[in-house]
């Protein structure tokens, strides 16, 4: 028999690196805030795809596509007898959702994505009939209609063997939705633009504002809390479109993120900011190996006797554990200094991990250790 060997698990690794002198990077308000009240909308409906070539909804399992054909029929003027069920498989159900983008105004297009809500094989070479797509409030706000563009497909042999690459149930129409119906923004008529940041910062929102009253003048913008900052800006809608074009184009120094150490518990990938600190502590971290050796022997009764032939197994479980050296952290080490610490002794990415909880438990590791 095969030893059975339990060694520690193998993780990747991704770490961040310190510098030894701080450099602050500024970044445009564009890219670390948004304006509040501009913002896109989602929208989806239900439709049918029609055309499909044989690829379709098994009708005798999906009634709902047959019932939706019936209605579809019927708004046309086409009306199909009671009793009669249209064993039809070139036609799907679907849902078709897609995004209302910020300003959007009526006779604008936008993409949509059709996936199939039956049991169609693939929605390839299928057309959508007129959708209505309605947002949050139930109010239609735009149009589909088009031909699909999917980019997986399946093949199927005659012994029921099939082959599918990508998604064929999925697919979409680029310009396939026609706006309609546009959505009220309250930019033009608010006194004042409210700048909400990505990751909320108390830094980054002073500097902000700081910035933009350097820049507009005193008074212009004040921190309304970590997240938000308010601008006073000029009431004429023009003069507001110029005056938030060069606002986002600012320059602002982002602020130093807390220090976080970020587990991934699912792919094993360790992050560990350049921020994080580790106090006095040693650390003495060692690898077990554990071997099992299972064999198995027959048993066999002496002649003429009343015992049976059996079979018994034979364990043998050995335990062997490498010997690696103790290593004391210095008060306020850095990352480098951790890292380098940690492969000096040999230790693995997984090993990182229980020596990172380790510090936490005693109180050495000046960090929030977060496991995803």
């Amino acid at each position: 028999m095969q030893p059975v060997r339990l060694l520690p698990m193998r993780f990747s690794i991704l770490l961040g690196l310190v510098f030894l002198s701080a450099v602050v990077h500024a970044e445009r308000i564009k890219d670390i805030a948004a304006i509040q009240g501009v913002r896109a909308n989602q929208l989806v409906g239900y439709g049918l795809v029609v055309g499909l070539p044989g690829t379709g909804d098994q009708t005798t399992q999906t009634q709902f596509t047959v019932q939706s054909l019936r209605t579809t029929l019927a708004q046309l003027g086409v009306l199909i007898p009671e009793g009669v069920n249209p064993q039809l498989q070139n036609v799907a159900a679907v849902l078709v959702h897609a995004e209302l983008p910020p300003f959007a105004k009526a006779g604008q297009t936008i993409d949509v994505t059709v996936s199939s809500v039956g049991n169609a094989n693939s929605l390839r070479g299928g057309s959508l009939l007129m959708t209505p797509l309605k947002g949050a409030d139930g109010q239609v706000y735009a149009l589909a209609q088009g031909n699909l563009v999917v980019g997986g497909f399946g093949v199927e042999g005659a012994d029921g063997s099939s082959v599918t690459v990508n998604i064929p149930s999925s697919g979409r129409i680029p310009n396939g939705a026609i706006v309609e119906r546009e959505v009220t923004s309250p930019f033009a008529s608010s006194p004042t633009i409210t700048l909400n940041l990505h990751q909320p910062d108390f830094t980054t929102a002073t500097n902000l504002a700081e910035a933009i009253n350097e820049f507009f003048g005193p008074q212009t913008a004040f921190a309304m809390d970590g997240s938000s900052v308010s601008v006073r800006g000029p009431l004429d809608v023009n003069q507001k479109v110029a005056f938030v074009a060069e606002l986002e184009n600012l320059q602002v120094e982002h602020g130093v993120s807390a220090a976080k150490v970020i587990i991934n518990s699912r792919t094993g990938t360790v992050v560990i900011g350049s921020e994080v600190r580790v106090d006095e502590a040693a650390v003495a971290h060692g690898s077990l190996t554990v071997t099992i050796d299972q064999d198995l022997f027959v048993s066999q009764p002496a002649p003429f006797s009343d015992g049976e032939t059996v079979v018994v197994p034979d364990s043998s479980v050995f335990v062997e554990e490498e010997e690696n050296r103790m290593f004391l952290f210095e008060p306020g080490v850095s990352l480098d200094e951790l890292v380098r610490a940690v492969n000096q002794v040999g230790a693995s990415p997984s090993d990182l991990v229980a020596i990172l909880e380790a510090l936490q438990q005693v109180g050495a590791l000046r960090a929030r250790l977060i496991i995803i």
